[in-house]
């Protein structure tokens, strides 16, 4: 996919909608397809992924699902948060080589953050690879802490254990 210079000339962030649910797909597919970044390995049951997606985005007290969209409104990114009872929102976001590094994924945390808040979270948290360290950069930057690790916890495909790190920051005053 060829990316402009200036990536996030024009980049928007939004609510998803059941119209972006393929879109979304695509991109996790995308990202997925690298075997670096997500828990998600491909091929997977996009029906069925695609069915959970909407299912999530009919309850939106407890799911918040934003895309980020070049200036061509084409989906580039996205990220999920889920509400647990217990108030801790839990973060998944993926988003398309070449619109890395230049601030998208700073603004669709900000986006969950706000919506965590307005759902009555106390916490953000989210897993992510040790060997992912542009994605740490970013969390750290924005206040997430590393809480913990999961060693060897994860079987991929090929049979290797990966490590996640647990990370997490808390919202508003303590």
């Amino acid at each position: 996919m060829a990316v402009p210079l200036n990536a996030t000339a024009g980049v928007s962030i939004r609510a998803a909608t059941g119209d972006d649910v393929e879109a979304v797909l695509d991109v996790l597919e995308a990202v997925g397809s690298e075997g670096r970044w997500l828990g998600v390995e491909v091929p997977f049951d996009r029906v069925a992924r695609g069915e959970r997606m909407r299912n999530e985005l009919a309850q939106p007290a407890a799911h918040g699902a934003f895309v980020a969209e070049d200036g061509e409104r084409t989906v580039i990114g996205f990220i999920t948060v889920h509400l647990a009872p217990y108030g801790v929102a839990s973060i998944g976001m993926a988003l398309l080589d070449g619109y890395r590094g230049q601030g998208v994924g700073t603004r669709l945390v900000e986006r969950a953050e706000a919506w965590a808040v307005q759902a009555g979270a106390h916490k953000l948290a989210l897993e992510v690879w040790p060997h992912n360290e542009r994605a740490i950069a970013l969390y750290t930057k924005l206040g997430f802490t590393e809480e913990g690790r999961l060693r060897r916890h994860y079987r991929r495909r090929n049979g290797e254990l990966w490590d996640a790190l647990v990370m997490g920051r808390q919202l508003g005053a303590p």
